[in-house]
């Protein structure tokens, strides 16, 4: 089902793939809308996918982490399916799509850090303005699977202003004081333009029912900002973990500040959970894609629903 094949599903998904399978989408579902939020900082385009017609609007956001790269493979696949569900009039389960497609309307951002993941998959070398700089952020290793940060350095789910003080002081503690593979929250909230488009993109687009961001690993749902949820959204994430069969967890220590998240509840008063896809060591291998679309499509699909 679907438009790609499944050798599309094989390879790992990085920004030119991310952008071609946008361009398919597009040609194939003339009923998709999509364009782009924004540029990351070596000018790479960050697309949003936006699936059904209806008022009540959600968000889902893919690899703010570099090596995290899976989850923009998930939910393009998400996307995918959608479109030719609701093409041929199916449904899933006893749902039909039609319905969905009319009551609700899901933006997506599979990529928000497309120069993160082109590092993790590619590497980097000399063409790249910023190279010198990234490879000694590296310790001068040139293996970057294991990168998380933005090009130049920045962890993009430090980046957003909640808690951002309060994790600069961290930092401190932590002897995080520049650029890095991952951690550095950069030198103010929404300094990285991959940040600064989406914070705009949604603030433009609210109410949002809920955020649901989606990184790896550990099979978890964050859900909750130092303690607080937004009021009133704690039986549908409780439905969301029921279904997905990811248990509730809390962020903490480093993990628990400045976060996309964190962010949306704090500052938009929008339900927000944060999912951890699958299990084992990051990067996941591709291999672990199917498993992790098996246990999870019935939560893309009905998310909104329970909201």
């Amino acid at each position: 089902m679907g438009i790609f094949s499944k050798a599309t599903w094989e390879q790992k998904t990085d920004s030119n793939v991310v952008k071609n399978s946008a361009q398919k989408l597009l040609a194939e579902y003339p009923f998709l809308q999509s364009y782009n939020i924004g540029k990351s900082i070596l000018g790479k385009e960050i697309p949003v996918l936006i699936l059904g017609n209806g008022h009540k609007k959600f968000l889902y956001v893919g690899a703010h982490h570099g090596m995290e790269w899976i989850t923009a493979s998930l939910l393009l696949r998400f996307a995918d399916e959608y479109c030719e569900l609701y093409r041929s009039g199916g449904r899933l389960e006893k749902q039909w799509i039609k319905f969905l497609w009319e009551n609700f309307q899901i933006h997506i951002v599979p990529l928000l850090n497309p120069d993160g993941v082109d590092y993790a998959i590619h590497g980097t070398d000399s063409q790249n303005p910023l190279y010198e700089r990234v490879l000694k952020m590296n310790g001068g290793n040139e293996d970057f699977s294991h990168w998380q940060a933005n090009a130049r350095g920045v962890d993009l789910n430090h980046n957003y202003n909640a808690g951002f003080d309060e994790y600069k002081e961290l930092e401190r503690q932590n002897d995080i004081s520049f650029g890095a593979p991952t951690r550095y929250s950069g030198e103010s909230p929404e300094s990285e333009p991959e940040v600064s488009a989406l914070c705009n993109y949604i603030r433009f687009h609210l109410p949002f029912g809920a955020v649901l961001t989606f990184h790896t690993q550990g099979e978890e749902l964050y859900w909750k900002s130092r303690g607080k949820i937004v009021p009133g959204s704690e039986i549908a994430i409780r439905k969301l973990s029921l279904e997905s069969g990811y248990p509730l967890n809390e962020a903490e220590g480093l993990a628990s500040f400045g976060g996309l998240t964190d962010w949306c509840i704090a500052s938009c008063a929008t339900p927000a959970v944060t999912f951890e896809c699958g299990k084992g060591q990051n990067p996941l291998p591709i291999k672990d894609l199917f498993p992790i679309y098996a246990q999870l499509r019935k939560t893309l699909f009905f998310a909104p629903t329970y909201f």
